[in-house]
């Protein structure tokens, strides 16, 4: 199959999927003004919707390397279509923390579909800057559900933002149906074993890098809008286009660093790493400038800079998992390191809530630059540390996969 078509399915599978999963935090005053919930109920809707992803990642990946990544694009994004009209339907808020548990659900195959897809039908060379673009559907999702839902809700409803997301999600799913041909239809079922990933320090240090970053990452999808209303006096629309411009410069970000890691000159790992740990040092700079910003222009400027940091990292974070991680442990690799930025997003996002009502959010933004400045710490152990030996890997061949692309 032609790599710039299955890059394009790619993409715009993951467009429509990301405008159907992040539809749920660009409607957090509209759901919030609904039920009555307060800072720290609403952060617990943004953690079940991620605790339902992190609970199927791993089934769903071994479940996409049994099918392929074919079958379960195609009817996991027709399920995302699905939980999204749920939302707008339930009538309480348990109903409603059920409907984004299954919506976070069918989410999960996301990481290992679109992986597999461009790691199985794009040359080595080109597979780093491929995953960037790939990675830039997300943001640009998250950007449209964004202004989609801000501004539908103005005209009609919020509940019209989720049907128009359906509708687009049904329509690219079956164009990726009829379209779509994978260059392999071979599978196997096997599950991640991270025992032996476990035993790679460099892996360990990245996934806890991971855990922090994602956790920031989500936390700011979350909150920019309610935040922006709130404490800087923005309307809910204009707040919903300054949430798409974060996700338009974490776009960038991603297509950036992604092209630097295939670019640049010297050993892939320190390369990569030191990419990775600018985005993280950025972001913790950019986190504490948005906790004491409060005019207007100048929290617009902050948070759009602040995207090109804490959202566009996830690209150059798997390639710089491909310089610790041997190609054919990379499914797993990749599962498990989405599950570490996932896991993040579990317990943030309340607290920072819990820290606004009672604090304020400066303390909640500084918690987040904190969190950011400690992941560069780990993300320094993955540079650092050596090659690992035979009994980290398990006695199997080395670990390190840190040819250059």
């Amino acid at each position: 199959m032609n790599q710039y078509r299955t890059i394009s399915l790619v993409f715009l599978w993951q467009l429509a999927a990301s405008i159907c999963y992040y539809a749920v935090f660009a409607a957090t005053p509209f759901l919030r003004d609904e039920f009555g919930l307060t800072g720290t109920t609403v952060g617990l809707v943004v953690t079940v919707l991620t605790l339902g992803y992190a609970v199927f990642l791993l089934p769903l990946g071994a479940v996409t390397d049994r099918y392929g990544e074919h079958k379960v694009l195609t009817v996991g994004l027709l399920g995302l279509a699905g939980g999204a009209l749920l939302v707008p339907l339930a009538g309480t808020y348990a109903v409603l923390l059920g409907s984004v548990f299954v919506l976070g659900a069918l989410y999960g195959t996301a990481i290992p579909g679109t992986n597999k897809a461009i790691f199985g039908n794009v040359p080595v060379g080109r597979q780093n800057l491929a995953t960037g673009i790939k990675q830039v559907g997300v943001t640009a999702g998250s950007g449209v559900s964004a202004v989609l839902l801000t501004n539908v809700a103005a005209v009609l409803s919020w509940e019209a933002g989720f049907h128009a997301a359906a509708v687009l999600a049904v329509a690219v799913a079956l164009l990726f149906a009829l379209v779509y041909t994978p260059a392999t239809t071979d599978r196997a079922t096997e599950f991640p074993d991270f025992r032996v990933l476990f035993r790679n320090r460099a892996y360990r240090s990245l996934c806890l890098a991971g855990w922090f970053l994602g956790a920031a990452l989500f936390t700011t999808v979350g909150y920019t809008i309610i935040y922006l209303e709130e404490s800087i006096g923005l309307s809910v629309a204009l707040s919903g286009l300054v949430l798409a411009g974060l996700q338009v410069s974490g776009s960038a970000g991603r297509i950036v660093t992604g092209w630097l890691s295939d670019a640049l000159p010297g050993d892939p790992r320190r390369r990569i790493g030191g990419i990775l740990l600018a985005q993280a040092l950025g972001s913790a700079v950019l986190f504490v400038t948005v906790a004491f910003v409060d005019q207007r222009l100048a929290a617009i400027v902050a948070f759009v800079t602040l995207g090109f940091f804490i959202l566009g990292f996830t690209g150059v974070y798997y390639s710089c998992m491909a310089t610790i991680v041997p190609n054919e442990k990379m499914g797993g690799a990749t599962a498990g390191g989405q599950l570490a930025l996932t896991s993040g997003a579990l317990l943030a996002p309340p607290a920072f809530g819990f820290l606004g009502e009672s604090i304020g959010y400066r303390a909640s933004w500084l918690l987040l630059a904190g969190m950011t400045a400690l992941s560069s710490v780990f993300v320094v152990r993955v540079v650092r540390t050596p090659e690992p030996n035979a009994a980290e890997c398990g006695d199997t061949p080395s670990c390190s996969s840190s040819s250059d692309d």
